[in-house]
This record gives structure tokens, C-alpha cells and sequence, in this order.
């Protein structure tokens, strides 16, 4: 455990004290201390603090990286607007994963009780390899949706042409989708809506990055907005976001209902709502991320007979999402993160080529 404050080095023992599984072998208040440290105690994850004196969270991550290249590492930050910025940046360099400081809770026992909700299964995800229970993540041999009939699908010269795209993604996402998009052609035919679990704040600031790193213009999504083709809308930290269709053409429309799947937004809520606007009209993406939201959306797409893509387990940082998708029987392909912006193209140019014969 890598921070500077006293207090949330306290905190965060306390948290990790409560699970038998996990024990705190060092501390160290900045970064200097801690690459100094690692060989010493070993550690299977680090947790590291972004903002500190003398060696901050970043300067740590790529000294640490050079060579520990595969050693878990959950950056520690601010819900602000730096805070946000540079977490994005840590993930570019090598994060596995990340989690914001609690802010605005009564007590230090409300404190704890927050943090330890997401820190410790991200640990567990994180350290799975060392037998650690993260079942509530990822996918298993038994998955209550498997057990729902599947619907054939149609031949390829029979599917819907698609008028949208959806995607989802959660833990490791921000990475997979600049991936995704680096090289996606600019006049791409449909909007896309993306889910990316994430607080407020950090989205606004994704959309921004993938916007210059890509052909396409990425927004956070607004309120009544228009849906454009060439144009991508990842939903708001904290709202759910649902697609709506008036007069044949598609709108945006966010609130705060609660938390599905314990996410908002979800992944879930935006392609309900993709099906109710577009029946079968529609190509579905999931990606790497913990959990399971996004496998009841991908349902409702797959009895449309729409159509739906998943990341395969290798290229996952970790293979929740798109395994619970896979294994359930709703995807049409499982690609490696390299090929998914080929299945996008392809899936919605040739339908819409099938579609004008």
C-alpha cells in the first residue's frame, strides 16, 4: 500500500483487515519508499495513491512497470477533475485498475465500509490466480441466464440492417476502447452509445481523450441530444442513459433511477432501451470489465435477432462481462480486442449493403 496520508494508509488496513484473504504486508509514503520495498515484502497488488510528494502515483507506475510489467496495480484518486485526469493517465501506463478516494461520507467507519465494497473485489479479480473467491465477478460453469432457450439466428442476408451500435465495458475499458477507435473510419454509417463504468467527471474527460486519439467525435451524453452518425456518446458517471427514437431519429435521455447491477450507468438500462427504440437494429459490444452487466441487454438483442459481439478471455483485463455474455450463449463471435472494430465495421456496413439490394 503506497500513500502518503497517515489517515487513509489507516483507513485502508482497516478495510483490508476485515477479509481473512487479504493481508497488508507493507506500507510506504511515496513512491521512492515503495519500489524500494517491493522486493522486500513481495507483494501479489499494489495500491498506489496518484498525488504524492517526492515520487507521485504516475512516477512510480513506469519506474515500477519496467520491471514488474505484470504486477496488479489499483491507483488511488480524487473524484476531482485532476484526480480524474490523472488517473486516466495511469491507466495509459500501465494501471491494472483503479478506485476513487470516498468523499463526502459521515465517518471514518462509513469510510471503510465504501471502500471495502470495490476495493477488495477488485483485489480478489485482480488476484484470482491465487485462489481468491471473485466468482461474483466472473463468469462459472452455472449461469442463470444459460438456462433460457436460445433463439436460432437467422442467416447473415436475413439479419436487420443496424441503425445503432451499443457497447459496454467496465475494468480496463478506457485502454480497450482507445484501442478500438485509434484507426475506426470517421464516416462510420451510426451513432454509437457506450456504457463505461465511471464515476462523473472521468467520463466527460474519456470522451475528450478518445476524440483525439480518434477519427470519430466522442460526447458524454446529454439530455435530449441528437444522435449523429460518426459520432459516439458514452454515458455519464452516475446517470443511466437510454436511447429513445421520435419521428425516426434517435434521442438521448439520462436520469438517476437506481443503481442496476450495482452500476449507473448500466450497461443493462442503455440496451433495453436500444431494443425498444430498434427491435433487432442492432449491433451489441461487450468488453473487458467485472461483473455481469450488459448479459441481459445482450438477451433482449439476441431474441431480436440483432447481433452481438464479445472480447475474448486473453485480451480481457478481466473477462467478466464479455464471459457472461459468451457463456450464455448470446454472442455471435469472441474476438480478441484487436479484431472488434473490424466486427463493427463489417457487421454494420454489410447489413446495411444487404439491406439496399
Amino acid at each position: 500500500m503506497v500513500d502518503d496520508a497517515v489517515v487513509m494508509r489507516k483507513i485502508i488496513t482497516e478495510c483490508l483487515s476485515r477479509t481473512l484473504e487479504i493481508e497488508v504486508v507493507g506500507v510506504a509514503a511515496n513512491g521512492h519508499i515503495a519500489l524500494q520495498k517491493i522486493t522486500q515484502v513481495n507483494p501479489d497488488i499494489i495500491t498506489l495513491d496518484v498525488e504524492m510528494p517526492e515520487m507521485d502515483g504516475i512516477a512510480t507506475l513506469r519506474e515500477l512497470r519496467k520491471t514488474y510489467p505484470k504486477l496488479p496495480v489499483i491507483m488511488f484518486s480524487t473524484l476531482t477533475s485532476r484526480g480524474a485526469e490523472t488517473t486516466l493517465d495511469a491507466l495509459a501506463a500501465g494501471a491494472t485498475d483503479y478506485v476513487t478516494k470516498p468523499s463526502n461520507v459521515g465517518s471514518i467507519g462509513e469510510c471503510i465500509d465504501r471502500l471495502q465494497t470495490e476495493l477488495v473485489a477488485k483485489i480478489k479479480v485482480h488476484c484470482r490466480h491465487l485462489g481468491l473467491d471473485a466468482s461474483h465477478a466472473l463468469p462459472g460453469k452455472n449461469i442463470a441466464v444459460a438456462t433460457r432457450p436460445v433463439v436460432p439466428k437467422l442467416s447473415s442476408a436475413s439479419r436487420p440492417v443496424v441503425e445503432l451500435v451499443c457497447m459496454a465495458t467496465s475494468t480496463g475499458g478506457p485502454n480497450a476502447l482507445s484501442e478500438v477507435f485509434k484507426n475506426f473510419p470517421a464516416d462510420f454509417p451510426v451513432p454509437i452509445v457506450i456504457v463505461q463504468h465511471m464515476p462523473p467527471l472521468f467520463t466527460a474527460m474519456l470522451a475528450d481523450r478518445l476524440t483525439a486519439s480518434s477519427p470519430l467525435k466522442f460526447h458524454e451524453g446529454a439530455e435530449g441530444q441528437l444522435l449523429e452518425a460518426g459520432h459516439a456518446y458514452i454515458a455519464p458517471g452516475g446517470k443511466h442513459m437510454e436511447v429513445r427514437r421520435v419521428v425516426g431519429k434517435f434521442y438521448l435521455h439520462l436520469h438517476e433511477s437506481p443503481p442496476e447491477n450495482s452500476c449507473r450507468p448500466a450497461a443493462d438500462v442503455l440496451f433495453r432501451s436500444v431494443v425498444a427504440a430498434c427491435g433487432g437494429n442492432v449491433l451489441g459490444v461487450v468488453m473487458t470489465g467485472m461483473g455481469q452487466d450488459g448479459s441481459r441487454g445482450c438477451a433482449l438483442i439476441h431474441e431480436k435477432n440483432g447481433q452481438v459481439v464479445v472480447q475474448d478471455e486473453a485480451t480481457s483485463v478481466v473477462w467478466g462481462m464479455p464471459g457472461y455474455v459468451a457463456q450464455s450463449g448470446y454472442a455471435d463471435k469472441i474476438v480478441p480486442l484487436n479484431q472488434i472494430a473490424f466486427e463493427m465495421i463489417q457487421r454494420t456496413q454489410t447489413s446495411r449493403r444487404l439491406a439496399v439490394r
